[in-house]
């Protein structure tokens, strides 16, 4: 059976590949009608987005053969668009770099590449566009040499179906990571419940960070019912493929300037004890523990934790 699935997954790569290959014109003899082919074209591309790169380091990078790569370079420099000087850090080797009409071609070549990427993509629904980001985002993240923390992130307002999430990687996570029984996402979803019914754009907001159209971090602030001028801090969730980037931190530091921009005098928030990332990062932010006690709760003996900062 194992050996049928991969099988099958084998197929679905490569149908992938055939796919992908004739849509952003890689079967082309030439890349975006240049006059050079796409092995060229990405030498370009090295060049014009890093410094002082050596043909060794190129030939590493790029798994090109350096025979072959060198005639690639040789072409470049006699067209006038690579330059080759000494390089600083090894003085046997020749450092490249663009020329001011390399410069010029790339940027062209990306212009028309990212165009015509915007014509395939105009092409589904918005729906289908963050399925494909989404794919392409994790497909890139697994099979990229370069870790998946480098990747950038970006914070977003919620929209509609973003709070589903929350309840369901909530209750996934803790499940997961700290053993918590299902009676932690009925806490959650009785929490989303209150926040949307009594949602206040004007003094409550809720951030949710994504990176490759993939949801991976949120937070939530709302106005406490009973104390006047006092917040609540709510549903922090950073995933674990995007812990080290700092993400928490960005959340929290976004929640307590839109508190102090709405004229919040204290922020409030409940955790327990044994989430220690997350405690550490509340205290770290300059909120102090104002009382704890132990509580049976989600399957586990825990402790019950308050938390406030004054702004």
């Amino acid at each position: 059976m194992a050996s049928a699935n991969l099988e099958s997954q084998i197929d679905t790569v490569r149908r992938f590949s055939r796919t992908f290959t004739r849509t952003i014109g890689l079967l082309d003899e030439t890349y975006l009608e240049s006059p050079y082919n796409l092995s060229a074209v990405r030498v370009m591309y090295e060049l014009a987005h890093r410094q002082q790169l050596t043909a060794s380091q190129l030939s590493s990078d790029l798994t090109l053969d350096p025979g072959y790569l060198s005639r690639v370079v040789r072409q470049l420099v006699r067209d006038g668009l690579v330059l080759k000087s000494q390089s600083r850090t090894d003085r046997r080797q020749a450092a490249l770099t663009l020329s001011g009409a390399g410069l010029g071609l790339v940027a062209d070549l990306e212009k028309r590449s990212r165009s015509d990427l915007a014509d395939v993509l105009q092409g589904f629904t918005t729906d289908e566009r963050v399925r494909l980001v989404r794919s392409l985002g994790t497909a890139a993240d697994l099979l990229s040499d370069e870790e998946p923390q480098n990747s950038p992130f970006i914070v977003r307002s919620h929209r509609p179906g973003d709070f589903g999430w929350i309840i369901s990687r909530h209750a996934a996570l803790y499940a997961e990571e700290f053993g918590w029984d299902s009676s932690f996402e009925a806490v959650v979803a009785r929490i989303v419940a209150d926040v949307l019914e009594s949602f206040d754009h004007t003094c409550e907001h809720c951030w949710i960070a994504e990176r490759h159209g993939t949801n991976i971090g949120s937070i939530v602030l709302v106005r406490h019912r009973e104390r006047p001028g006092v917040a609540k801090l709510r549903l922090l969730l950073v995933e674990p493929s995007a812990r080290g980037l700092g993400l928490g931190k960005y959340l929290v530091n976004e929640c307590l300037r839109f508190a102090r921009k709405c004229g919040y005098h204290t922020v409030t928030l409940w955790t327990y004890r044994e989430l220690e990332a997350a405690t550490h990062m509340y205290q770290s932010a300059g909120f102090h523990l104002i009382s704890e006690a132990p509580q049976h709760a989600f399957g586990k003996n825990l402790m019950d934790q308050t938390w406030e900062i004054s702004l």
